[in-house]
């Protein structure tokens, strides 16, 4: 089969592809030749970038002085190492005279170019890996090595988020309101204990299902549940028409302390269960 005829962006890069391996004689012969080379490449295509960021901020492109109408002007260039698939390799970031100057491209606090590295990190967190599980794996994965203070700071990113969704107001009135714990096996410094996650999820007036709400407890009780209610309320959930919950000893009680008029359903699939013992 005829390979597709390039489009002109494409022919002068290979065009530059093949004179720059002519001129330094330079000859791929497995993959890690093939990963240098990618590696040379990305470094100066982000060096360049980074130049014409820089010439976009201060309005005038290098030597063209006549454009120039700033006394701001280009201060040499400072190294960063950069963390790629490819391996570890330095980028020349530009810097202005007056300091201010922040590339985009390639942030203050960055270190690694692929984008969606943060990602695969809160994804492995959420997935029950400790710190040093995710060091490790990232250290195997994509030779990368990241200290547990680094992975601590990226997954701390999402706590605001979190505290955010906890504590965002809920509707008045809830038809019925699923309230129910699961149980987990989780590592806790270096031990694996049991833990109890409270889910609270609830059906508004149109019918609407959303989770009120998860919480983590050494166990479930009857008086993490009122403290679950007394939440409830707080944000704004002013009565539960019908609670939809276990055989919990406690539970009922809990429920009618803080909304009294609620009617209380223990689940079927409880009752059953507790019919067969």
């Amino acid at each position: 089969m005829a390979r597709r005829k390039d489009s002109p962006q494409k022919a002068a890069m290979r065009e530059m592809m093949r004179n720059y391996l002519k001129n330094n004689d330079i000859s791929i012969k497995d993959s890690i030749d093939v990963n240098s080379i990618m590696r040379d490449m990305m470094s100066v295509l982000l060096e360049g970038a980074l130049d014409e960021e820089l010439d976009e901020e201060l309005g005038y492109s290098k030597y063209d002085y006549q454009n120039k109408e700033t006394d701001n002007s280009r201060n040499e260039h400072s190294s960063k190492t950069m963390h790629t698939s490819y391996g570890d390799m330095d980028v020349a970031i530009p810097r202005n005279r007056n300091g201010d100057y922040e590339p985009q491209l390639i942030k203050k606090y960055q270190n690694t170019v692929t984008q969606d590295m943060e990602e695969k990190i809160l994804s492995m967190y959420a997935k029950g890996m400790t710190t040093g599980d995710i060091e490790s794996h990232m250290r195997e994965l994509y030779d990368i090595d990241i200290s547990d203070s680094t992975i601590s700071r990226i997954t701390d990113k999402i706590l605001p988020i979190v505290k955010e969704w906890q504590e965002r107001p809920l509707e008045e009135v809830y038809a019925v309101v699923f309230m129910d714990a699961i149980h987990y096996h989780v590592r806790s410094e270096g031990r694996i204990v049991k833990r109890a996650v409270y889910i609270a999820l609830g059906i508004d007036m149109n019918g609407k299902k959303d989770v009120l709400g998860m919480y983590v407890g050494e166990n479930e009780s009857a008086k993490f549940w009122l403290s679950i209610m007394n939440g409830l309320k707080n944000r704004g959930v002013e009565d539960i028409l019908i609670a939809c919950v276990d055989g919990l000893n406690g539970f009922p009680q809990a429920i009618e302390a803080v909304y009294p008029k609620t009617e209380i359903q223990q689940c079927i699939i409880h009752q059953i269960r507790n019919s067969t013992k």
